[in-house]
């Protein structure tokens, strides 16, 4: 199952471009918007799976919002792959990696216009990010996956001047600039994908690829990552987890390689689908 926010309404797709309305096909049951939906997911879950089968509507790319648009929480996680934690200059953690929050501020969907902060260092992490479906607090690793609502995709955009600059690391200032979270372009439900445990993902700059990994290479993955987050924080319907970005980024290349104003960003995830990213220059005040 695929569901888009389609100009905040909530759409049970029949194609990349066509889908259905849920509050129109439920007749007011489920939706318009997709928070509530993710508030009664056990609901939508049992309506949906017996939803007609009909074209519906038509929509374009640029109507389509982040498929949890209103998350409470925005988790994120760093040194999640192994070969992503040697190029930053660490071991691999072997407890839970480090854990931060992206602001709610910076959520877009997955096609947008973003701007470089001036004098930064602006760096891409393609991730795959788990929406919570279920309200999950202390929950075992084997019993995770029922409380995730599905998949999407995350950009993490990095700003890394004010990142690592002061006494201690500012991840999430710095990775929270507005358009710094990108998201989508849907919720694919765990049984759509090929295999949950092991997807394909990366992005390219401007058609070149930078990063090519795949899910089954992240040190805690997704069930255990939840469990584990779990364990202190209260998972809520809607909440978003960015699980962390495999290898590539721009910081850890030689030479180092950041974001300019005009590249685009196109990042994929293999059963999901692909965002794009273009990239624009801070404009000074008058």
């Amino acid at each position: 199952m695929k569901l888009a926010n389609v100009d905040g309404r909530a759409v049970l797709l029949t194609t990349d471009h066509t889908g259905l309305d849920v509050e129109q096909v439920s007749d007011g049951k489920f939706g318009p918007d997709l928070p509530s939906i993710y508030e009664n997911w056990d609901g939508f879950r049992s309506w949906a799976d017996q939803a007609p089968a009909e074209p519906g509507i038509s929509f374009t790319r640029s109507q389509l919002g982040p498929p949890s648009p209103a998350p409470g929480q925005i988790v994120a996680i760093g040194l999640n792959y192994h070969a992503h934690a040697a190029e930053s200059g660490f071991a691999a953690p072997d407890h839970l990696p480090p854990t931060f929050t992206k602001f709610v501020s910076a959520l877009t969907g997955p096609d947008s216009e973003v701007v470089l902060p001036a004098g930064g260092q602006v760096d891409w992490e393609v991730e795959l990010v788990a929406v919570i479906g279920r309200t999950a607090h202390r929950v075992a690793e084997d019993e995770a996956w029922d409380h995730i609502a599905g998949l999407t995709i995350g950009q993490d955009i990095s700003e890394r001047v004010s990142q690592l600059a002061g006494p201690a690391p500012q991840f999430s200032l710095g990775k929270s600039f507005p358009g710094f979270a990108p998201v989508g372009p849907w919720l694919v439900t765990a049984e759509a994908v090929p295999d949950r445990d092991d997807l394909g993902l990366g992005c390219a700059v401007d058609g070149e690829t930078v990063q090519d990994g795949r899910t089954r290479d992240l040190i805690f993955p997704v069930a255990r990552l939840v469990a584990e987050l779990s364990r202190t924080i209260t998972l809520r319907p809607g909440d978003l987890v960015f699980t962390g970005t495999p290898a590539g980024v721009g910081q850890g290349r030689n030479p180092q390689r950041f974001l300019r104003p005009g590249e685009e960003l196109t990042s994929w995830i293999e059963g999901i689908g692909e965002m794009r990213q273009t990239f624009v220059a801070e404009q000074e005040e008058a």
